[in-house]
Parts: structure tokens; C-alpha cells; sequence
């Protein structure tokens, strides 16, 4: 063979690379998008895949046995079967024994503002699966004696409760997880860049590969409304967890009272402080969850002190100032990376 001969040869397998290369790279920075229902809302799911492989139907299976484990609306979830029982509940799925020690975990380092038994008064507020009871002092008195994560046991094969009345809601802590969960399995596949979110939790990995840029996430400004919502900060994430929780629309309305869907395991009652919302950044999303949940029992001041003492966690918390004008509070930790909106 021909030395000219060879170049053309060398040319057209270096164009053919160079084609193959440019349209692998063409496929993988253009996202592949999965959207749901689950755990009552819905799921949303971004990420990129030089094999475009469509994974709706694993993660659909997926959160469908995380909700026969944690969703307490289920009749058949093992989480109502143990609210609904008085004896031990063998775990089927490993779901819920690992929410329990992801939530004792919790429980105990924020002194008890995050508790998933919060459940009775959940149900005696309106905010859960039974008949709300509109209840007085005597009954949040009454509940409250059988409220308490000491009250409830588990190992490695089963869960139990020494109060047959103790009952548990992950409505806190479960979507955090669910996402956790599902951001396992595309890393299991080797996705290395997504953006997982159900219900306004999630999992932000990696970067956004059609920009180039972290992904990034709004805030709802606390004055927006069901038909009307808008954002009052954005935050750009890189391998970091994200939730906020608010009382933006979920409350119950009684004597034209307006009641917080956020129970105070202590006192029994819906929050009732200037907080108005709190966005929490972590590790993970189950963490993000249920330190959000507990952030909004705290308070203004108590929240700011403990998230001193937590360095594995960022926040911006939006609350009530003088005059009712919406304050912004974000820790160090996150501050480069949020831009507010005038």
C-alpha cells in the first residue's frame, strides 16, 4: 500500500473518530427527563447519558416499595401496619428500618423538634390520614403522652412500640428519602450528573452539562400563593441535597384561624414563630428533610444557633422581620452560591 494511499485512509478513520466522538458527546449533553407521581406529588428527574437509557420504569418500581414501606396512606404499608398494630412488624423491605435510624439519628441531635410519632397529633390537627379532631388543651394533653421516639424499638428483623397508641409519620423526612434512594440507583448505573427531585426535595449531583454550570434551584418567595408562585432566591448546587419547608399552602383553616401543617412534637400544636421558610443544603436529602422539619419547629434565633453547632448543614431561612417585611438568613457555608432576587 501506498504511503498516499495510507493518508487518505489515516484521514477518513480520523474524520469518522472525530464524528463518532462529536455525536457521543452531542448525546451526552443533551438530558434525559422521567417525571411522576409518588408519595401523593410528584417526581421530577434530570440527568445525562451518553447511552440515553430510560430508567421511568425501574424508579417507578423503586419508590412504589419505598411507599409500601414509609407511606402511612397505604393500608398495606408496613409503617401502617405497625400504627394500626400493637405487636412487633417484621421488616419486609429494608426501607423502614432505614428511615428509623436515619430518624433517631435526627431526633436526638435536634433535642426532639424533628420526632416522626408525631403521627396523633398529625391526625387530630387535619393533616393526615384520619378524621381531624379539632382538638382542645385536654385532648393535645392526652395525645401527648404517647408521643416519643423512646416509645418505639427496632433491630435489624423488626419494629415495635412499648404504647400501643405510639404511631409513626414520615411526612418530615420521606420524600428527602425517597430521593436518596433513587439517586442510589442512577449512580449504581453510572449516571454521574442528575438533578432528583420529588415534592421539592432532592438530590442536586454533578453539574449541568447543557450549561456547564452547578444546577440550580429556586426558593418560593414565603408571599406566593397556590396560583401564583414565584421565586425569591435561586441556589446553585454541585453534589448537595436540597429541601425547603414552609407553610406556603398547606394549612387548615378553623374559626378563621390559620393552623400550620408544622407540629411541634413538645407542645402539641402547630408552629407559630416568624419563620415563614427553610431551605436546607446537605450530604444527603434524608439529612436536608428532617433537619428542615425541625429548623421550622426551632425558630428564628434557635435554628441560627444550631446550625452553628451542625457544620455539615447550610440553610437560608426566610422569616418575619420589623413591620412584617420578609428577612433573608443564609449561613456562610452557601452564601457564594445563592443569589436573591430584587
Amino acid at each position: 500500500m501506498s504511503n498516499r494511499t495510507k493518508n487518505i485512509l489515516y484521514t477518513v478513520i480520523l474524520l469518522i473518530s472525530v464524528f463518532i466522538v462529536y455525536q457521543y458527546r452531542n448525546r451526552s449533553q443533551n438530558p434525559v427527563f422521567i417525571e411522576g407521581k409518588t408519595m401523593g406529588t410528584t417526581y421530577h428527574i434530570t440527568y445525562f447519558d451518553g447511552e440515553r437509557r430510560d430508567f421511568k420504569q425501574q424508579v417507578d418500581s423503586i419508590l412504589n416499595q419505598v411507599n409500601q414501606a414509609i407511606n402511612t396512606y397505604l393500608p398495606q404499608a408496613e409503617v401502617t401496619r405497625f400504627n394500626n398494630g400493637s405487636g412487633a412488624v417484621k421488616f419486609q423491605l429494608p426501607y423502614l428500618r432505614q428511615l428509623l435510624e436515619r430518624s433517631k439519628e435526627i431526633v436526638s441531635a435536634s433535642s426532639g423538634a424533628f420526632d416522626p410519632t408525631v403521627m396523633p397529633l398529625v391526625n387530630a390537627w387535619g393533616f393526615g390520614p384520619a378524621e381531624p379532631l379539632n382538638p382542645d388543651n385536654l385532648e393535645i394533653d392526652s395525645i401527648r403522652e404517647f408521643i416519643g421516639f423512646e416509645k418505639v424499638g427496632f433491630n435489624a428483623d423488626s419494629v415495635w412500640k412499648t404504647d400501643a397508641r405510639t404511631q409513626l409519620d414520615f411526612g418530615g423526612i420521606g420524600q428527602g428519602y425517597g430521593a436518596d434512594v433513587v439517586a442510589e440507583f442512577l449512580k449504581s448505573k453510572g449516571i454521574t450528573d442528575m438533578l432528583v427531585e420529588i415534592g421539592g426535595e432532592g438530590m442536586a449531583l454533578g453539574k449541568n452539562r447543557k450549561t456547564g454550570r452547578p444546577w440550580e434551584i429556586g426558593i418560593l418567595d414565603p408571599n406566593s400563593t397556590r396560583e401564583n408562585q414565584f421565586f425569591k432566591a435561586y441556589v446553585g448546587l454541585e453534589n448537595k441535597s436540597f429541601t425547603t419547608s414552609g407553610n406556603y399552602f398547606n394549612y387548615r383553616e378553623i374559626d378563621g384561624k390559620k393552623f400550620s401543617h408544622t407540629i411541634d412534637p413538645q407542645s402539641g400544636y402547630p408552629v407559630n414563630n416568624p419563620l415563614l421558610s427553610v431551605s436546607v443544603f446537605s450530604a444527603d436529602a434524608t439529612s436536608a428533610d428532617g433537619w428542615a422539619t425541625a429548623l421550622m419547629v426551632m425558630g428564628v434565633e434557635k435554628a441560627k444557633q444550631v446550625l452553628e453547632q451542625q457544620p455539615d448543614l447550610d440553610a437560608v431561612l426566610m422569616y418575619s422581620g420589623e413591620e412584617g417585611k420578609t428577612e433573608v438568613f443564609i449561613t456562610p457555608g452557601i452564601k457564594d452560591q445563592v443569589t436573591l432576587k430584587k
